[in-house]
């Protein structure tokens, strides 16, 4: 049968809505949000996601306080109205496209809930599209787009009522669709068998936002340094007029935690486009690994797509003291609340980062590698 939005012009293969053109079990279409009161004290992630040809969908929200961390995760079968984002007690409403949401969680009884509108400070940005390979397989194919925001509403955890206001709490948000691996684990094939020993995996994402613009940079680079995504953009006010800049080729001196691959900040250098040096120094207030209950990856109860049955719902919490929690989260994506400064102007944004395996520019020889 039809759905809603097969009433409008939009279709881009001879199938309805419902369906999209790859067969590909790791087809995926998702929606990811951070929001903070740029202290760091607390931080947000949430986020929603359809599955269409594992038949799935779910949607998922973390708080870090502290060393705690909880998160609440939703999952049901599929079903073929895009319109309806909804999973469980979590819905996002699209108010005004590419502008304006509403996130609504009433998971109270699991710890969290909340209703919180978005709204973006700067147009959203197409970002370049993402494509990965191991082994000869594509494993990744993405395309994305991201905004930096403001919002406003309240936030419940744990019995406590906060009041979100748009002149304390910031965020990103990114929506992504393509491939990328999700649901239950595949066979690892001959990438297993003929494993790299020179693997590397070295990943930088900061949606940065100050008064009069928006920063986006985005770098990924192997274990040789090789860099096989770039970009670094400047968004402008939709009311200015002025198109979207590119930056040059975004360099990165990162500094680490001592034994650890956590970093506390990083110093970015970008390039105006009339070659003039820009430098942006970036500090971590404070980090949500994203590998500790929010399904990306590395906890085997849970990941995005898996299916968990009809109507699932599931908290989970863990101790960021712990050592086998702690030895567990610099093999994942961590997304930290960045404090930005640009010749004094301050700005704010998820300093998103990962290195796994080998770096040679950072000095990491193989995965036991750590920072002096």
């Amino acid at each position: 049968m039809p759905s809603p939005l097969d009433e409008f012009p939009i279709h881009q293969a001879p199938l309805p809505i419902a369906h999209v053109v790859s067969s590909d079990r790791n087809a995926y279409d998702r929606c990811y949000f951070n929001a903070h009161d740029r202290t760091g004290e607390i931080f947000l992630i949430t986020g929603l996601g359809f599955y269409p040809n594992l038949g799935t969908t779910d949607a998922y929200a973390t708080v870090r306080t502290g060393d705690r961390q909880v998160s609440v995760r939703m999952s049901d079968a599929i079903n073929d109205d895009r319109l309806n984002q909804a999973v469980g007690p979590y819905h996002i409403e699209v108010i005004e496209p590419l502008k304006v949401l509403r996130l609504v969680c009433d998971a109270d009884e699991h710890g969290i809930g909340f209703d919180l509108t978005w709204t973006g400070s700067f147009p959203a940005a197409d970002e370049v599209p993402h494509v990965m390979r191991q082994a000869g397989k594509v494993i990744l194919d993405a395309q994305r787009f991201a905004q930096v925001g403001t919002w406003e509403g309240t936030l419940r955890f744990e019995g406590q009522q906060i009041a979100v206001t748009p002149d304390r709490w910031v965020g990103t948000r990114d929506r992504s669709w393509g491939i990328r691996p999700v649901g239950e684990a595949e066979p690892a094939g001959r990438a297993a068998d003929e494993a790299d020993p020179d693997f590397g995996f070295w990943w930088m994402y900061l949606p940065l936002r100050f008064d009069d613009f928006a920063l986006i940079v985005i770098a990924q680079e192997d274990g040789h340094g090789h860099r096989i995504l770039n970009e670094a953009t400047r968004v402008w006010p939709a009311e200015s007029g002025r198109p979207i800049e590119q930056l040059g080729w975004p360099r990165f001196e990162t500094r680490y935690e001592p034994g650890t691959r956590i970093p506390t900040g990083t110093t970015i250098h970008l390039t105006e486009p009339d070659g003039t040096p820009i430098t942006v120094e970036v500090t971590s207030l404070g980090y949500n690994p994203l590998n500790c209950g929010s399904g990306y990856g590395g906890d085997a109860s849970w990941n995005h797509g898996m299916w968990k049955g009809r109507n699932w719902i599931d908290r989970h919490a863990v101790d960021l003291t712990d050592p086998a929690v702690a030895a567990m989260v610099p093999f994942g994506v961590v997304d930290h609340v960045g404090r930005a400064v640009i010749d004094g102007a301050e700005g704010w944004g998820l300093f998103e980062h990962s290195t796994v395996g080998r770096h040679d520019p950072s000095g990491f020889a193989d995965f036991g590698s750590v920072a002096p």
